[in-house]
């Protein structure tokens, strides 16, 4: 998928997370978590500017979206630990540093296998490829209509928990 097309996976993916997170209380941390996701939506996608990286390789496997939570999750504890992220301690915003690197990495994976090329998420444990072949990376068709769902999913769940 192109970007529109992940940053609506990415959206989609949130929304479980962001209204479990606003309906505890946490908007803060259900804003902090989305933005995240955004943010780094495509970082998978550096195997493109990275040489030696395999486009679809590595930074597409789920090593690699563990990997990322547990860099996130470990920066959210030391920030914790520092008592930079008041009023949350250590394991809150470990959790939170985890979650982003799990959507956001996630996320795009999600809309990579919607694609004919798909992924091999256990690579190098295993070679095999997934793929639904629902609509090839560039087009344009799939990537508006995945980042318009992704948006209308979130203004919807927002709008309703916070206007009722």
């Amino acid at each position: 998928m192109y970007r529109n097309g992940h940053y609506g996976v990415a959206l989609l993916t949130f929304a479980p997370v962001g209204v479990a997170l606003v309906m505890t209380g946490l908007v803060d941390l259900a804003f902090v978590v989305g933005a995240g996701a955004l943010w780094l939506a495509m970082l998978p996608d550096l195997d493109h500017r990275v040489p030696g990286l395999s486009h679809r390789g590595v930074t597409h496997t789920v090593w690699f979206a563990l990997l990322l939570g547990g860099v996130l999750g470990a920066a959210g504890v030391a920030v914790g630990r520092l008592g930079l992220g008041a009023p949350y301690g250590p394991e809150t915003l470990g959790a939170v540093g985890a979650a982003v690197g799990l959507v956001s990495v996630g996320s795009h994976l999600l809309a990579d296998v919607l694609t004919p090329m798909g992924i091999r998420p256990l690579w190098p444990l295993s070679g095999r490829k997934f793929t639904l072949s629902l609509w090839t990376a560039d087009s344009t068709l799939g990537n508006y209509s995945l980042l318009s769902l992704g948006v209308f999913v979130t203004a919807a769940w927002v709008g309703v928990l916070f206007v009722g």
